[in-house]
């Protein structure tokens, strides 16, 4: 079996409520766990940022799901590749709200004032995504 990662980035469509973030995480928590994902999402008023890791067949599933979910809207993949280890095991969806605590993490992988995804690279986004959850642990 190949362990593989998947990094995206997608913008809050017209259909996101604030409380779908909640349903969201547990949903896909209560997923992630039957099929043996693992990942992190971060969020914040503009875009979500997810990795999700696991064998092939579930992170194209995962994705596939994702593709659809009207929640989401212009959506890019940043990052698909085979992987030796999973660096988010621990999380079957872990979250990281943005905050002001972790601003100068974030500001550390900014061109500009504000976070933008869209103009990352999948490996900047990853190195991002490891650094939140190290500052969550």
């Amino acid at each position: 079996m190949y362990l593989m990662r998947l990094i995206y980035v997608s913008q809050i469509s017209e259909h996101f409520k604030p409380e779908d973030i909640e349903h969201i995480l547990h949903s896909a928590r209560k997923n992630n766990a039957q099929f043996n994902i693992t990942g992190a999402l971060f969020f914040n008023p503009k875009f979500f940022l997810q990795c999700i890791e696991g064998s092939r067949s579930s992170v194209n599933k995962t994705y596939k799901n994702i593709l659809n979910d009207e929640r989401h809207c212009n959506i890019i993949q940043l990052q698909y590749q085979e992987i030796e280890h999973r660096d988010f095991s621990a999380w079957s969806m872990g979250y990281v709200p943005d905050s002001s605590r972790l601003a100068p993490i974030i500001a550390s992988y900014s061109s500009g004032n504000a976070l933008d995804p869209y103009t990352m690279s999948g490996a900047s986004c990853y190195q991002l995504l490891l650094a939140l959850k190290n500052a969550m642990s």
